[in-house]
């Protein structure tokens, strides 16, 4: 499974961003490309420690048994769930929104594994620095999929 704290693996996710543009659209979901790059960041916060949401009951319940959705090979499903708090319903700023998110991604690479947030998941619950490698890049992965690149 590749891992955005590989440097490798997170200088493609950067490249595949780079061919975005504002007219890029969605071929699943309800997310123009500035609103989904805006999702994207706030969901690099969460795994950086930035942000804190609190546990549903249903990821307190089940959340433990599925958490290797969040990291494992299989892509993510078209369609799926959110935590509320990033879900982007705003209009964004495209360019904005390109370079936050490359910032944050290439930050939270930099920092390493050691400075990965010890809060558990929203859905999953605790996660290792390891998981969380390979959940950021499986996320950015499914959206950038979402785009077509």
């Amino acid at each position: 499974m590749k891992n955005i704290f590989i440097p490798l693996h997170t200088e493609e996710i950067l490249e595949r961003i780079d061919k975005l543009n504002p007219n890029s659209r969605a071929q699943w979901g309800k997310m123009d490309v500035a609103q989904m790059l805006a999702h994207c960041s706030a969901f690099q916060d969460i795994a950086m420690g930035n942000s804190l949401p609190k546990r549903g009951w249903l990821g307190i319940f089940i959340g433990r048994f599925v958490k290797p959705i969040f990291y494992n090979d299989k892509p993510a499903a078209h369609n799926m769930s959110t935590i509320p708090t990033i879900l982007i319903t705003a209009e964004k700023d495209f360019e904005a929104e390109k370079e936050k998110l490359k910032q944050k991604i290439i930050k939270f690479q930099q920092n390493g594994l050691e400075k990965c947030t010890t809060h558990p998941h929203a859905f999953f619950g605790k996660l290792t620095p390891e998981q969380w490698g390979k959940g950021i890049y499986k996320h950015l992965d499914h959206h950038l999929r979402q785009f077509g690149v």
